[in-house]
């Protein structure tokens, strides 16, 4: 793929908007034809996947790839043969690299995901721009928001964990980085923090658009109707977990404001941007979504799906082709009100559970991407889940990476835990270590990092 601007990216979002459905078409296959050419001549790892593929292939007739199965072949996946898993995870032991570019080259971005194995994502230059000329162009649901946000000054602040190589707060660091001049209009408050911290934070810096994960944001409601935090913002935005209806409608009418969401993940950036009818449109000229059944066969319109096959038209680096994840979607078609042509999804709701604690008779909710973002730290652990029960009571499920000891390895998080909590002000907390490996649901067979066993109830 060509090197592309920030500029070049807009542009090319903006003139796709305006073709026919069989210009549109034809991109999409121009471009996939492009990415597994080129998959096929610089990736060994695809190479050997492909090599009873047809040149005029369909993209069924593609082998689909899964997380567990590209790490276990990283150094062949990607397409730079100069880089290595061992450079990425060394440049990830230094947190002070968040937001800085691996040889000068690459934005580094992890996430854990559904099923609880990690993943290490790598995106060049062109191919962040590309997500950047996305956001720009598609991100705000409607055009009134985007015209009070500027006429307000273009204030944003998003509740984000602030120490992982995470997409949100990676790519916000990384502008902060590469434009300083931005800071006084654009800023992260840690999810880290203690409720008290990120309400200061938020007051001095008067955000015009608040951002961030729906159960953070949740935290801030009671503080809002306390009067303790004193904002106003036009738009609130989130991500990184499922908005609900009811948690939608709660901080709209406590912040007095609109609320969005969109359909974000590392492995394709912005999938889907939301409209006023809060349908989850199809970025469908940089991606492909295929919603298909357990066995990987396709899955009509209308219906609910086990997972989706993900291909990513403009990771050149890594490239992600028929890429399993584990969201259940239901696919549409049909026109929607809001004009866009383009075909939209519901998206099945899934989140981690809002912890409760008490201590001296106070009642103290943490979020669950706190907790997550600390134990994900902990790099001796493979996978991890943690189980919520009352009187201050947690259960560390832990499966440590090959040769770790795992008594050792939980004694590390433990102490993680055990600090953090501190810093949210619940000081007698219990946590044992479970006999139990990470597992998910038997029902559903949906993985979640944070149980609150008090719900689960």
């Amino acid at each position: 793929m060509k090197k592309t601007g920030i500029l070049k990216a807009m542009k090319l979002c903006k003139d796709y908007e305006k073709m026919s459905a069989e210009k549109k078409q034809k991109l999409r296959e121009e471009r996939l034809n492009e990415i597994v050419k080129h998959a096929r001549e610089n990736s060994p790892y695809y190479k050997k996947l492909y090599q009873d593929v047809p040149e005029d292939f369909k993209l069924s007739d593609l082998p689909p790839v899964d997380k567990r199965t590209l790490m276990e072949n990283w150094n062949d996946w990607v397409c730079d043969r100069n880089l290595t898993l061992a450079d990425v995870e060394e440049f990830m032991e230094d947190t002070d690299n968040i937001g800085r570019k691996l040889k000068d080259k690459y934005l580094v971005f992890t996430t854990s995901g559904s099923t609880g194995n990690p993943l290490v994502s790598v995106y060049d230059k062109t191919a962040n721009n590309i997500m950047g000329g996305i956001g720009a162009c598609r991100s705000y649901a409607r055009k009134e928001d985007l015209k009070a946000f500027i006429k307000r000054g273009k204030r944003s602040m998003a509740v984000f964990a602030d120490e992982g190589f995470y997409l949100g707060n990676s790519s916000i660091r990384s502008r902060l980085l590469s434009m300083p001049w931005k800071k006084k209009q654009m800023a992260i408050s840690s999810a880290l923090y203690p409720i008290s911290k990120i309400v200061q934070q938020l007051n001095e810096f008067q955000p015009v658009m608040l951002g961030g994960y729906p159960s953070n944001l949740e935290l801030l409601i009671d503080e809002a109707k306390e009067g303790r935090l004193q904002i106003s913002p036009v738009i609130i935005m989130t991500g990184g977990e499922y908005l609900s209806d009811e948690l939608r409608a709660r901080l709209a009418d406590t912040f007095h404001c609109y609320v969005q969401t969109s359909y974000s993940c590392t492995e394709g950036g912005t999938v889907a941007c939301e409209c006023r009818h809060r349908h989850f449109h199809v970025n469908d000229d940089w991606l492909i979504v295929e919603p298909v059944d357990v066995k990987g066969n396709p899955v009509p319109d209308g219906v609910l799906s086990d997972k989706i096959y993900l291909t990513n038209l403009y990771n050149y680096t890594q490239p992600y082709i028929r890429y399993e994840v584990t969201d259940r979607v239901i696919m549409h078609h049909e026109m929607c009100a809001c004009g866009n042509p383009a075909h939209w999804l519901e998206l099945e709701g899934r989140t981690d559970d809002v912890t409760t604690f008490m201590e001296e008779g106070k009642e103290i909710k943490v979020a669950p991407l706190s907790i997550y973002a600390v134990l994900k730290e902990v790099h001796e652990i493979r996978r991890f889940q943690v189980l919520v029960y009352p009187d201050n009571k947690m259960e560390l499920r832990i499966e440590e990476k090959e040769g770790e000891k795992k008594e050792a390895v939980f004694e590390e998080a433990k102490a993680c835990l055990e600090k953090f909590m501190a810093t949210q002000g619940v000081e007698s907390v219990t946590i044992t270590l479970s006999e139990d490996k990470p597992r998910q649901n038997q029902n559903s067979g949906k993985f979640k990092h944070i149980i609150n066993m008090q719900k689960e109830k």
